[in-house]
């Protein structure tokens, strides 16, 4: 009988995101093919501790913020291994079962940033999702702007404004602000996701609250021209190096704009599948779409999205997920699935394009070394 394929499924985390990142680990390990997969459930705290025994994801719903003194723990260190990856076992001898696979279901920082995909790639670890690069750049949204900028891709004007800067001398930061944009604007923190910390700013005063709520989160804050009217717009990637995109769909926001609050807590806004746009404005959004995928090197998945001017149409990249949510109503696989793919076989794709892009970097490692000794370096 064919050994099933061994998937680590990590979730939870040190971000803000920790439940959203539970609730998307339940979905996905409910809906995998249990027949083709095993599935091993790893499980990080709020303070970083990675669990393996037991049930990982029980313990976090429950809020545990540590293991039990008797618990087993695994350290975060990893090494490749002949018959799959593993964990170096922590102090308490806990053995991480080798896997075959990392479906890391991380969102926000400590996950979605890079960082977890760094210790992937330290392992030879073959990972659903982006890279490093491509983790890192999409997380932090000045960066991101700086890539999409460079690739021709339409944006609202925006600042960037470090905290520093901002503790130090506010009433020059707002009057430079106030001289290269206009109002309404909304203030972020460059590196956070589900909409923590973001605030609409209508005058002054409002800029002033805006940029110290940003500051609580983040040492570099962005702030933008608000779009008018707008239409938030989303559109899911899904490849390597010849990505397709899905339908988009629009996101009607029960509060003034898809908040913490309305995208989490109230239950009231309403995901319109498809976008009830025009058909040229959709094909639109899923050429931008690629094109801000493929802009930052990204592989596997993301969700990408825009806001529409409600009046005149014009489209504007908002951000790129690499780690969206991905309950069984979030909007990625909901997009995905209006677009004929269903939620298993949208995970079966990702394993598979984890393992395909795994194969091209070993193949060019494999030049590489080989370059290297006959150069007589190794």
């Amino acid at each position: 009988m064919k050994r099933k394929t061994r998937v680590a499924v990590i979730f939870g985390g040190r971000s803000g995101e920790h439940e959203v990142s539970l609730a998307s680990a339940r979905s996905v390990m409910a809906a995998i093919d249990h027949s083709k997969y095993q599935v091993i459930p790893v499980g990080i705290t709020r303070t970083g501790r990675w669990l393996t025994a037991g049930d990982p994801l029980a313990l976090l719903s429950a809020g545990a913020a540590d293991p039990p003194a008797d618990e087993p723990v695994v350290g975060l260190t990893t090494t490749p291994s002949a018959a799959g990856r593993e964990l170096v076992p922590g102090a308490t001898g806990a053995r991480f079962p080798q896997v075959d696979v990392v479906f890391p279901v991380l969102h926000g920082p400590f996950g979605e940033d890079g960082t977890v995909q760094g210790l992937l790639e330290l392992a030879g670890a073959p990972y659903v999702g982006c890279g490093v690069l491509a983790s890192s750049l999409a997380m932090d949204k000045i960066a991101a702007r700086a890539a999409f900028a460079a690739h021709g891709l339409p944006q609202v004007d925006y600042r960037a404004v470090k905290r520093s800067d901002w503790e130090a001398r506010p009433d020059t930061v707002l009057t430079i602000l106030e001289a290269g944009l206009s109002y309404p604007m909304f203030v972020k923190p460059a590196n956070l996701g589900s909409s923590i910390g973001v605030s609409k700013a209508r005058d002054r005063e409002g800029l002033r609250a805006a940029l110290d709520e940003a500051a609580r989160y983040d040492r570099r804050l962005l702030v933008e021209e608000a779009v008018p009217h707008a239409r938030e717009i989303e559109c899911s990637v899904l490849g390597n190096d010849r990505p397709i995109a899905s339908v988009p769909g629009e996101v009607v926001p029960n509060n003034e704009y898809y908040d913490y609050a309305a995208k989490y807590i109230d239950g009231q806004s309403q995901l319109l599948i498809p976008a009830p746009i025009p058909a040229e404005a959709a094909a639109r959004v899923r050429e931008l779409a690629v094109q801000a995928f493929m802009a930052v090197d990204g592989a596997g998945l993301a969700r990408v999205d825009f806001l529409m001017n409600g009046e005149t149409g014009e489209l504007f990249l908002n951000e790129l997920n690499t780690l969206p949510g991905f309950t069984a109503i979030s909007m990625y696989p909901k997009l995905w699935e209006a677009s004929g793919i269903p939620y298993p076989e949208l995970l079966d794709r990702l394993i598979e394009l984890a393992v395909e892009r795994h194969a091209d970097k070993a193949r060019s490692l494999t030049t590489y070394a080989a370059a290297m000794s006959a150069a007589g370096q190794v």
